[in-house]
Formats: structure tokens, C-alpha cells, sequence
């Protein structure tokens, strides 16, 4: 069996680098295509997926007989994936192709077919076509699926053709490459659908009147759900209002100022007019800002008078609920401009409702959706009169854009042919096909078209220390996370303007995006679900759900209705159903399937269809890779372990697979980490599985345990030698520990019954704290002491006779560390001094009793203070000591064990300081190497000062 690049070793830093990297890279991206939740990034999906299917030098002993020239070969394909990830080279035909030869090379010529049964939001799928991979994708969620259709299966049928709308073609002398004549349709005749909406529905936007009595076209108007006070001596229609913000810009400052005035028109006698406050005075307190507070309710404007949560449940359930205008945001000169609402703008809102509203209800699941709780039970209830009118209009005008397609396509020569999902290439089905990418279009602008969407008024907190966000003074996504939250205060765009939640901005994301879809081999779609797709005999990579933290199926009902409306006639079998199929759907969802066990038995028992299916048609050639996004959280009696890593494992390990390789990546930036126990910092696992032989043998706990001891403690030390950062260790361990277990057939325990694997990871876990707790011994007295004290107190204070019995045994003083400046001993008290406190002025070659602890703790401030480039010129320093008395490698295991004991203690700013240092080791020995020597430095100076 020839062993795989991603079952040996991966470029981690260069891979995680990039997926974070891409994180903030949005103009071409494939996500600009349509909302999806939990993507996995390109880069990541990419390098997987090369080094799933390219052959590890060590599989070929004839070629490369030694460790260095394998070591030499290994570099040599890493450098291929450190490019590969970089999104500078995501078209880079020539890299593309040096990758797509050394797959052949490995694959004899006749690389597999790539299958994703899970395919969601089409990472996998598309990064397997632009390696020249045949892609297949498979999903029961049809929105998954028509995403798919839209990045690897229409591009390929269309590929290299020109654009048909009139003129188009003539007025620019070009080739047309891959899917560019398709964007450029694409983009032709969705301004014709903006144009012709204009005409229909233009009288529904009016400018505003800016002050001077100049006209201004309007971003957005704020809004405010209301309810009636339930004071009976006030009465008063109180605005519901999370924040009266309207921007924090500095200098720019503008927020909305409620005033009670008389009004008899109105049964309380009184009404509240909406006023706009400008500049720092006066400005909203944390106590003044809005009226909504959490889960305590609402207070009234008039009377103070507080309306609970229960109240406002019951108003909104019963029909009583209503808006109030509060603020238009019209478009400046290079700014926003905010004026009072007027009596033109409440009457251009006043539509009648369409008649054929989209039709579907919210699912009643409160963790996810929380809208259904004040009665707005359907998803035309999530818009407003006008928005409906509006969506409606796109959604009719996508089925007239595709019958000008159709003629236009005529016209240019082509003949009619069968339709597109009957297999078409012709002008009907390329007529679906450009519908089909203006149906996906509309999803963008969609998610900040709704009630659910609000006022972004600017940076608060962290986000201000930072910069803020780049969208800021402008209407937020309702998907700002994996839910449909219920919004006091909504913000309702413009869809014809030119702001970011405008028909028209959509577009200038979303066609960046189709140009660059150049698949040149075809793709396959599917709606099918992953028990039956995992029987096609591919090689499997896949980003499966997990467990019950998203409920795709029910959130992606949202953009479901709207697509059906528009898309149906295009895709008529995908797009059957009234809402997305979610009986089969593989998510342990206990709203579905009778509480909680009965969403695990439902979870459990799908998955291990799935690797069963898969194990039965699997190739023995090609491992499969599966990711996965669990910390091992949960403790119980048996130790640590996790129920999605449980439940995934153990589907797959009784299914028949053995876990060659676990690999962290992560796509989230290293100061994430909110809590200890948390999974903030290791986004997702990748595993590497192989068919486990049939002949496989038994063993008992004992023998798992002496294999697990045997071979655990190199494999770990490797892990921290390469580029794992210390908060992904855990999740790492279990891909050798794992292996271990998962190459017998069964391990007995004493009673005779079959170890689980939840026994088995906190088996892992176990060995994990010893082989950390034995690497003390690496250390010198002093670091071995600051251990011992920090797992005892931190940087927190221990008195001195603990501290002098604990040095004593370690062959130390208390009094030499406090000259050392490792502590600080007075008053018979000892403190352990923190990285941020050890001297600016500390000179490593001057100090006669330098230890790993005090070089890694020096390290750390100035990483956190200077940056890389100085902690490398301070190691270069440190390791040209005569003694030799620092060793890098050393340090950065004591980064690993510190970290451990900091997050075990729950010590989590302590844990952020050690990950990063040695998640930034590599960087910051690379740094040393090229920063000069310390003599050549001194003889440097001394030439000056002799000048």
C-alpha cells in the first residue's frame, strides 16, 4: 500500500496561514455566489485534496532510498502546496498544471473520480474540478445542490463560448475564456432586469430631501416594530428599539431622539415623533440607548412603564404588532446622510400586500429561529409590503430574462435544443443556465432585503480598537450567524439603489465570481442523500454536518422560497417540493426527531449507513478525508471525550475504517479563543481513513494501552515539532491515537464487552497529560521548578516555605531565581514574574544562569510587543551562547506543556500567550536565522564608534 502526502506530513502554517487569510477575501470569491453555512476554505480543501491522492515520497524506496532524499522530495511537493493555497494562484494555469501532473503521476495516469456526499456550500467539489478531477456532488438540501449545479456542472457546459445579448459579443475584440462570455450575460441582462424594475416599481423608492432642499436617492429606511404600552393610563404606541444609533463615526455622529408629543388623532392622545440628534452632545447612553433590554422586555417611551417579553410575545401573536418610520439614510457626497422621516416616505411604504406572497412556514425550533415566538410563523411575514412587491417583481423578471436568452441565443445561430436539466447544450438549456445564475443572484441582496435585516451604525468595542468593520453605516445580513434572530429596529434598503444592499451591488461580488468558475473537466450535481451517494465507488472527501450545531435545511428554507418562485420552471424536479427536504437529513436535531436521544440514535444510525456504504465500494489505493469541527469537551466518569467526535468516529471505525492521519485547520485568527473549553481556536479536523483489512486482529485494554504507550510519544513529539499550535494538539493526538485503536477488529475490555470509542479518546487523552508531564524531565532545574509552581499557582502568589521546599527537590534556590528575575520572593511571598513584566533591558549573553523558562518568557513580550522580526533576533541572540544553553526545540515544548496547564486551570489569557508563541515558532526561528550574529553586530558598532 503506497502511502499518501496527507497520511506522513503538511505544510500546516503555509495551509492555515492562507485559510485565514481568505477569510477576508470576498471580490471573486465562490461564497459571493450564494449564502452557505461553514464553508471550509479553498486553500485547505485544496491542499487536501492534493495530498490525498499524491503519493508520499516514502512509498517509493527505489526512487528515494534515504531519509534526506525523501526529506528533499517531501519539500519539494510542499512547496507545490504553499503555492497552491495562495488565492493569488487560485487561475494560475501553470501551477495548476504542475499539480494536476504530479496527481497523474501518483494515480498511474487515472486519477479517481472525487465525491463529496455532504456537498453544501461546493468547496470540495469545485477545488477537486480545478485540480482536473471528474467532481461529483451530492446533497438532499436542493439550494446545496443548485449551488453546486451553478460552480461545477453549468460552467463546463458553456465553457469558452461568447456572450449572445445583442451587440455584446462585437463591442469587445477578445477571447472569451472559460465561463467569461457566461458572466458577461450574466451581468447584461441582469441590468436589464434592474432597468425594467425601475419602470415597474421605481414610484416605491422616492429620493430624500437632504437639508437645503437638495434630492439625494435613499440607502435605507429604520424602522421600529411597536407595540401598545401596557400602562392603561399611557396607551401610547411605544417604539421597540435595540439601539437608537444611527452612526458612531467620529465627527459624524448621528442617532435618533424620541419625543413625546401631543397628538388626538391617536387613541392615547399622543404619539412619538422621531427627531435626529448630530455631534458627541447629548449623544445615547448605555442606560438611554433603545428601549429593548435583552430578556427583561421593553421600556416605554412616555412612562417608563415596562412592557416584559410575555407582553410583547402575546401583541405580535395576536395581529397588534406595528412599524413606525423612524430615520432615512440617503446617500451624500462620500458619506451617508440622515434626515427625519416625512409623511412622502411613510406614504411611498404604504403597498398592498401581494396577493401570491412566497409561500412556507419558519420552522418552530427556538434555537435557531426566533421569530415564531411573536407569531411571524411564515416567511412572507419576514418582509415588508414593499419588499414583497419588489422580490416578487426580480423574481417574474428572472423567467422573462430567460425568454430574451432564449431568443437572443436563437438569433445569434444557435439552435433551440432540449432544455437544461434534460442535458442540454443549446440555447434553451443556456438560457436555464444564465436564469439560473440571476435566480442566484437575487439571494445576496435577499438576506439584507428583510425585516430581519438592521442598522449597522458602526464600530463599538473591539471592533473600534481594531478599525471596525468595513461594512459599517450600513444594513447588516440577517445571517450575521447561523440563525433568523427576531430584530426590533430593522433597516429597509433601497433594492434599486447602489448601496450594498441593492440589487445592484449584488451583482458587482457576484460576477467576479462566475468569470473565474473555469472548469475545464465536467461536474455532477445531484439531490440525493449521502447514504445512497456513498455507494458510487469514488474516492470520498467530505465536510459532513456537524451533529446539531447548524440546521441547514431549515435555515436555507429562507432563500428556498424565493429561488422555487423564480427557478422552478428551470429546475422543476430539484425545485418540487414546497420547502427543503428535511426527514433524511443528517443532523441531530431533537425538534425532529423526539428529543434528545432520539436525534442521537437518528444521527448515529445515518452516519454509520454512510461509511458503511462507503467502506463496501471504497478503492484500497486512496484514503478517503473527512472533516470535522468538535473539541473534545465533555467529562464524565470515563474521562474526556466529545459526542460529535464520538459519534463521527464511531461510525466510521465500526463501518470498517482504520484512521491513518488527523490533521488541524484552522480558518479563524489565533486570538479567538473566548474560554477555555471552548472551540475557539481549532476550527476543524481533516482525518485520513483507509479500509481496515478484514483480517484484522483482537486485543484487550491492556494491549491498546501498551500500543498506545509504545507508539503515542514520537508520534506527539513530531506533532510538536512540526506546525500543530498547542490548542490543536488534543485534536491532533486523536489521528495516531485513533489509529492505533482503530486497526483491531475489536478491543475487549476486562469484562468482556467492546471498548467504545469514548473510552478509547479518554484513553488518548489520559496518555496525552503523561507524555507532556514525562517531557519535564527535558528541562533544566529552574524551568523544571517554574513548572511545578505555575501548575500549583500561576502568576498568582505562594508562600515561601512551599517554594523553597519545592526548588530544594529540584536541585535550585529561591533565592538564586529572584536574582534571576524568574521570581520575585518578599515578605515570604513568591511570585512567579509574568512574561509582560520580565526587564526590556535583559541581556541573554550577560546572564550565567539562563533556562528554557526565562528565554521562552522574554520570547512571548517581545512577540507580543515587537513582533516576530525582534523575537527572532532575540533567539538568534539566546542561541549563540557559548554554554548552549538554549535550545529552541526545547522552548517550544515548553509552550506546548504551559499551554496545556493554563487551559486545563482555565488560565485563558496565560493559554492565548503560549499558543501563540508556539503556534509563531516557526516563523520566529526562521526570523533568528536570518538576523544577524551577535559578533558580527559588535564588530559592526565598533567600526562606527572607531570612525
Amino acid at each position: 500500500m503506497k502511502r499518501k502526502l496527507i497520511e506522513v506530513a503538511l505544510p500546516l502554517e503555509a495551509i492555515n496561514r492562507e485559510s485565514v487569510r481568505e477569510k477576508s477575501i470576498r471580490h471573486g470569491h465562490p461564497a459571493t455566489l450564494h449564502v452557505w453555512w461553514a464553508r471550509r476554505p479553498l486553500a485547505a480543501a485544496r491542499a487536501v485534496l492534493f495530498a490525498q491522492l499524491v503519493d508520499d515520497p516514502s512509498s517509493h524506496p527505489d526512487a528515494f532510498p534515504t531519509e534526506d532524499a525523501q526529506r528533499v522530495e517531501r519539500e519539494r511537493l510542499h512547496k507545490i502546496i504553499e503555492h497552491l493555497v495562495m488565492w493569488e494562484n487560485v487561475g494560475n494555469e501553470r501551477l495548476l498544471s504542475e499539480a494536476r501532473a504530479e496527481i497523474m503521476k501518483s494515480c498511474e495516469g487515472a486519477p479517481p473520480a472525487i465525491l463529496d456526499p455532504f456537498a453544501g456550500g461546493g468547496t470540495i467539489p469545485l477545488e477537486a474540478q480545478r485540480l482536473g478531477l471528474e467532481a461529483r456532488a451530492s446533497d438532499l438540501n436542493p439550494v446545496a445542490v443548485l449551488i453546486n449545479k451553478a460552480l461545477i456542472e453549468i460552467p463546463p457546459n458553456f465553457r469558452d463560448r461568447p456572450p449572445v445579448f445583442p451587440d455584446l459579443e462585437e463591442s469587445e475584440i477578445r477571447t472569451w475564456k472559460g465561463a467569461e462570455g457566461l458572466a458577461a450575460d450574466v451581468k447584461a441582462y441582469g441590468k436589464w432586469m434592474r432597468d425594467e424594475a425601475e419602470k415597474r416599481i421605481g414610484h416605491l423608492y422616492p429620493k430624500a430631501t437632504l437639508p437645503g432642499g437638495a434630492e439625494a436617492p435613499v440607502i435605507a429606511w429604520i424602522w421600529a416594530r411597536t407595540v401598545i404600552c401596557p400602562n392603561p393610563a399611557c396607551g401610547i404606541e411605544m417604539p421597540l428599539v435595540r439601539s437608537w444609533w444611527l452612526s458612531k463615526k467620529k465627527g459624524r455622529e448621528a442617532y435618533i431622539v424620541p419625543n413625546v408629543v401631543a397628538d388626538h388623532s391617536h387613541p392615547s392622545g399622543q404619539r412619538v415623533r422621531f427627531d435626529l440628534g448630530r455631534g458627541a452632545a447629548g449623544i445615547p447612553t448605555p442606560d438611554s440607548d433603545g428601549t429593548v433590554s435583552g430578556r427583561k422586555g421593553a421600556v416605554c417611551v412616555s412612562c417608563d412603564s415596562l412592557a416584559p417579553v410575555s407582553h410583547l410575545r402575546e401583541e405580535f401573536k395576536a395581529g397588534r404588532g406595528g412599524t413606525a418610520l423612524m430615520a432615512v439614510v440617503a446617500e451624500g457626497i462620500r458619506q451617508r446622510v440622515y434626515v427625519a422621516a416625512d409623511e412622502l416616505h411613510n406614504q411611498a411604504a404604504r403597498v398592498a400586500r401581494p396577493v401570491d406572497a412566497v409561500d412556507g412556514s419558519i420552522a418552530d425550533n427556538p434555537r435557531w429561529f426566533s421569530p415564531p415566538a411573536y407569531g411571524l410563523t411564515k416567511f412572507s411575514e419576514l418582509f415588508t409590503n414593499r419588499q414583497l412587491t419588489a422580490l416578487n417583481t426580480f423574481s417574474g423578471l428572472v423567467n422573462e430574462a430567460r425568454e430574451r436568452v432564449l431568443d437572443d441565443a436563437v438569433t445569434a445561430g444557435a439552435s433551440r435544443g432540449k432544455r437544461l436539466e434534460s442535458g442540454g447544450r443549446e440555447a434553451a438549456a443556456y438560457a436555464d443556465a444564465v436564469a439560473t445564475f440571476l435566480g442566484l443572484a437575487m439571494s445576496g441582496p435577499l438576506a439584507r432585503n428583510c425585516t430581519i435585516a438592521s442598522w449597522d451604525s458602526g464600530p463599538t468595542g473591539a471592533r473600534a480598537s481594531t478599525g471596525g468593520s468595513a461594512r459599517t453605516e450600513s444594513v447588516r445580513t440577517a445571517f450575521s450567524r447561523q440563525a433568523l434572530p427576531m430584530t426590533w429596529d430593522f433597516a429597509e434598503a433601497n433594492l434599486l439603489g447602489a448601496s450594498g444592499a441593492s440589487y445592484y451591488s449584488a451583482f458587482k461580488w457576484f460576477i467576479p465570481a462566475v468569470e473565474r468558475l473555469n472548469g475545464s473537466v465536467p461536474g455532477i450535481a445531484r439531490q440525493q442523500d449521502a447514504v445512497q451517494a456513498a455507494t458510487q465507488g469514488c474516492v470520498i472527501s467530505t465536510d459532513p454536518p456537524y451533529y446539531d450545531n447548524i440546521g441547514y435545511s431549515d435555515l436555507s428554507d429562507f432563500f428556498y422560497v424565493w429561488l422555487r418562485r423564480s427557478l422552478r420552471s428551470i429546475h422543476p424536479q430539484l425545485l418540487s417540493t414546497m420547502l427543503v427536504p428535511k426527514a433524511e437529513e443528517l443532523v441531530a436535531n431533537p425538534y425532529r426527531h423526539a428529543g434528545k436521544e432520539g436525534a442521537k440514535n437518528f444521527f448515529e444510525e445515518g452516519f454509520r449507513k454512510v461509511f458503511a456504504n462507503a467502506r463496501r465500494t471504497a478503492r484500497p489505493d486512496f484514503p478517503i478525508t473527512v472533516w470535522y469541527a468538535f473539541k473534545q469537551a465533555d467529562t464524565a466518569e470515563e474521562g474526556t471525550a466529545s459526542s460529535g467526535w464520538e459519534t463521527l468516529l464511531d461510525g466510521m471505525i465500526r463501518s470498517g475504517w482504520a484512521i491513518t492521519a488527523t490533521w488541524p485547520n484552522r480558518s479563524e485568527l489565533s486570538n479567538r479563543m473566548i474560554a477555555s473549553g471552548t472551540n475557539a481556536l481549532a476550527s476543524s479536523i481533516v482525518l485520513a481513513l483507509r479500509p481496515r483489512p478484514d483480517d484484522a486482529p483482537t486485543t484487550d485494554r491492556r494491549g491498546l494501552i501498551s500500543a498506545l504507550q509504545a507508539e503515542l510519544p514520537d508520534a506527539l513529539r513530531k506533532l510538536q515539532q512540526g506546525a500543530i499550535a498547542p490548542v490543536d494538539l488534543p485534536q491532533a493526538a486523536i489521528g495516531p491515537g485513533m489509529g492505533v485503536y482503530s486497526r483491531y477488529a475489536k478491543v475487549l475490555e476486562p469484562d468482556g464487552s467492546q471498548m467504545t470509542v469514548r473510552s478509547a479518546l479518554a484513553r488518548i487523552n489520559e496518555i496525552l497529560d503523561q507524555v507532556l508531564s514525562e517531557q519535564e524531565g527535558d528541562f533544566d532545574p529552574t524551568t523544571r521548578f517554574a513548572i511545578a509552581w505555575y501548575r500549583q499557582h500561576g502568576y498568582s502568589t505562594g508562600t515561601f516555605g512551599d517554594a523553597d521546599n519545592l526548588a530544594r527537590a529540584r536541585n535550585t534556590s529561591v533565592e538564586r531565581m529572584d536574582r534571576d528575575e524568574i521570581l520575585m520572593s518578599r515578605a515570604g511571598k513568591v511570585t512567579l514574574i509574568k512574561p509582560a513584566d520580565t526587564q526590556a533591558e535583559y541581556d541573554v549573553l550577560a546572564d550565567g544562569h539562563t533556562s528554557t523558562w526565562e528565554v521562552l518568557h522574554h520570547a512571548i513580550r517581545i512577540l507580543e510587543t515587537e513582533g516576530v522580526p525582534a523575537a527572532g533576533a532575540f533567539l538568534a541572540t539566546a542561541k549563540s551562547r557559548p554554554d548552549g544553553a538554549v535550545d529552541p526545540d526545547l522552548v517550544k515544548e515548553l509552550a506546548f506543556l504551559l499551554f496545556s496547564v493554563a487551559e486545563k486551570k482555565g488560565w485563558t489569557k496565560d493559554a492565548i500567550s503560549f499558543n501563540t508563541v508556539a503556534q509563531s515558532w516557526v516563523d520566529v526561528v526562521d526570523a533568528s536565522k536570518a538576523a544577524p550574529r551577535p559578533h558580527e553586530q559588535g564588530e559592526f558598532d565598533f567600526s562606527e564608534v572607531d570612525d
